[in-house]
């Protein structure tokens, strides 16, 4: 079958006839993708695509890493274990091995890993499952802009008014609280979270967690301060509450190091974790916790996917290949800098802002209408990049850690033509 880009005769092509119209991204990049290397997309008519979306975080190390790539090939070449339930695997235990060398010892972390189904929401609903089994409470304290995921647990948990109303039913059990700097740079919201905890008359019943991100990818690339994060934990110690960090996006090296709050000073109780996990795009999340707070009755929480062996062996490549030493850290971290410095160019000419931290920033254009100019303007160019926060309002770059420099630049070149192509079009600035 020849697959062709663009609609086909009669005017609708075989996606629009046959896939349900839940689907998003391809509305927005309406090619048919076949090939993919590095941080360079292919269409089928031959056009090559840098990839500043790289699966919503899912492909920090790029497209089809020739180590993973190979080892994964070797693994079914010698008809590896592809699907084995929560049995023990030579797969599985391999990962597990690098992953309590590479990444909890040198960090000084003693956590039990639990599999989960394969997709970062999973990872979530275990979390708030076993925080309320661990607390015998029923609330969550979820924040302003968060987003967690779309099932009905993790998305009672999740800001995204659209999501919500696709639930279809009253999404309970989370009490929403002020992010910081939702507010603006002098509002508290710390403080405002203890007071009402503390306060036997706010209405607000004792949490059995606290689940938070460090850096908002899907609400707006909002940072949250180290400072504001240690004193959420604490507010969870002090009222018994679990401090759950969801590090689904932001970790696996996004913000600079493999977690996204090392450094920070925080120890939380349950960390979840998928996108970038498996290193290739392959499905895989995690909930780890700390072993006192493993607890689970055996199957109480269960998948028939909970643990993916072929992605036990790219994950584990990803880790001994990238985060045996702080080599490629450091070169995240630099190039994290130079995508600062860039950005803060462009918004200081259209008197925008930069937000977010480490590979995960963008620009905060202020509406839907102009980010989805600047990102249809990219994408006629050869830039593949998508859009956050509330209103559509950030442009917002995920490209692939690995990227090299020189295309790096190049895609941001692209950016800087299309924000001078949209905000200094008068005739678009005054139809807003």
């Amino acid at each position: 079958m020849t697959h062709t880009d663009g609609v086909a005769a009669g005017g609708r092509n075989t996606f629009e006839r046959i896939e349900s119209q839940v689907r998003s991204y391809s509305r927005n990049f309406p090619r048919v993708f076949g090939k993919a290397t590095g941080a360079t997309i292919y269409s089928t008519d031959g056009r090559a695509y840098t990839d500043f979306l790289a699966g919503c975080s899912t492909l920090n190390y790029g497209h089809n890493d020739p180590d993973m790539k190979q080892a994964l090939v070797d693994y079914i070449g010698a008809d590896g274990i592809a699907h084995g339930l929560d049995m023990f695997t030579v797969a599985k235990e391999r990962f597990l091995e690098a992953f309590e060398e590479i990444v909890l010892k040198p960090r000084g972390m003693d956590y039990r890993i639990q599999f989960t189904g394969p997709t970062g929401t999973n990872a979530v609903e275990a979390a708030l499952k076993l925080a309320r089994k661990v607390t015998g409470r029923q609330t969550v304290i979820a924040f302003t802009n968060g987003f967690h995921g779309v099932t009905l647990g993790s998305l009672a948990a999740t800001g995204n008014g659209g999501h919500r109303g696709g639930a279809g039913l009253p999404l309970g059990g989370v009490h929403r609280a002020p992010y910081d700097g939702y507010f603006g740079p002098e509002a508290d919201t710390a403080a405002m979270l203890d007071k009402e905890l503390s306060d036997p008359g706010s209405g607000v019943d004792a949490p059995a967690a606290i689940v938070v991100e460090t850096v908002q990818g899907e609400g707006g690339l909002n940072a949250a301060s180290a400072d504001w994060l240690r004193r959420i934990e604490a507010i969870a110690r002090k009222h018994g509450t679990l401090f759950v960090l969801d590090d689904i996006q932001a970790g696996c090296g996004r913000t600079g190091t493999f977690f996204s709050f090392e450094e920070m000073g925080l120890s939380p109780d349950i960390i979840t974790m998928a996108k970038s996990l498996s290193g290739m795009g392959l499905p895989f999340g995690i909930t780890l916790m700390k072993p006192e707070h493993d607890i689970w009755s055996p199957a109480e929480h269960n998948g028939t996917f909970r643990g993916n062996n072929h992605a036990f062996v790219t994950a584990r490549v990803a880790l001994v290949k990238y985060w045996k030493d702080k080599a490629f850290q450091n070169e995240v971290q630099d190039k994290a800098h130079h995508l600062a410095s860039r950005l803060e160019a462009i918004a200081k000419r259209h008197s925008l802002s930069v937000k977010g931290r480490g590979m995960m920033q963008g620009i905060d254009v202020r509406t839907g209408k102009h980010a989805a100019a600047v990102c249809a303007a990219c994408f006629r160019e050869g830039v593949i990049i998508e859009t956050s926060g509330p209103n559509d309002e950030v442009v917002k770059v995920l490209a692939p850690l690995t990227i090299c420099m020189d295309q790096f630049d190049a895609g941001i070149a692209i950016m800087e033509s299309a924000f001078a192509e949209v905000f200094d079009n008068e005739t678009l600035i005054a139809a807003e």
